[in-house]
């Protein structure tokens, strides 16, 4: 009898030591029930990053070119930009952004906002989602300096589309990000012009439970992706895995 409660205590502090080196994943079960009641406005936003990101690379025969998701150094997600109470043009928006790290994955989505500029005025919606694709670390080291300015800080311009799309090397060599706009379910490239990209700190602070800043979440590692941001990992991992080769 003790042989059998000696047995079983090894195999449970076995299972014990196992558990607490695998690994932690999140899958896509990941419910709001889940998440604790302050963070629920935050995860909400992953959700809908992650949402806009999947509904744009299922567009049939549309979508994002492939190649460019491969290549990307940075994607930029923010859903349901609307216009702003004040000023001709204006917007504003929240959304998250993950920068790839050197190993080929994503590093933990810092919360971004943008606001201003004269975007989405030609498509005459009140609602628009953007995604934008950084395409080199021009905009990554402007956005890490607190703010970048579309057009101003980092070059921008309007990113072709089709899943199977080649793009231009006049467009990869003279943009830095390369941006897209969904409203009323029409997805095309969008310019923009003056729009300012800044890390929401209010936000990573909560998320991450700590005092972060942007470098601090895409460039240095200093926290780690959880349930929270799941949702918008988990896409970017479907939609924009490394390049399948080593080339650069």
């Amino acid at each position: 009898m003790r042989g059998n409660r000696l047995v079983t205590a090894v195999i449970f502090g076995l299972c014990i030591i196992a558990f607490a080196s695998t690994p932690v994943t999140f899958g896509q079960d990941t419910k709001s029930s889940d998440i604790p009641k302050k963070l629920h406005d935050y995860h909400k936003r992953a959700m809908e990053s992650a949402e806009v990101l999947s509904e744009i690379m299922r567009i049939p025969e549309g979508g994002i070119p492939e190649d460019l998701m491969e290549r990307a150094k940075g994607i930029a997600v923010i859903p349901h930009v609307i216009k702003g109470a004040f000023g001709i043009g204006g917007r504003y928006g929240k959304g998250l952004m993950a920068q790839r790290l050197a190993d080929g994955k994503w590093s933990a989505p810092a919360y971004v906002e943008i606001g201003g500029g004269s975007f989405g005025l030609q498509l005459g919606v009140e609602a628009t989602d953007l995604v934008l694709v950084f395409m080199n670390d021009e905009g990554v080291r402007s956005l890490l300096k607190g703010k970048v300015t579309l057009g101003a800080d980092a070059s921008v311009a309007a990113g072709p589309v089709g899943r199977k799309a080649s793009a231009s090397t006049d467009v990869l060599m003279d943009a830095a990000i390369l941006s897209y706009s969904r409203s009323k379910g029409l997805f095309a490239g969008v310019s923009l012009d003056g729009a300012a990209l800044t890390a929401d700190d209010s936000a990573n602070r909560k998320v991450y439970g700590k005092e972060v800043s942007g470098r601090g979440i895409l460039i240095d590692g200093k926290v780690r992706p959880n349930n929270v941001v799941a949702p918008f990992m988990i896409a970017l991992e479907k939609y924009s895995p490394a390049r399948r080769t080593t080339k650069q």
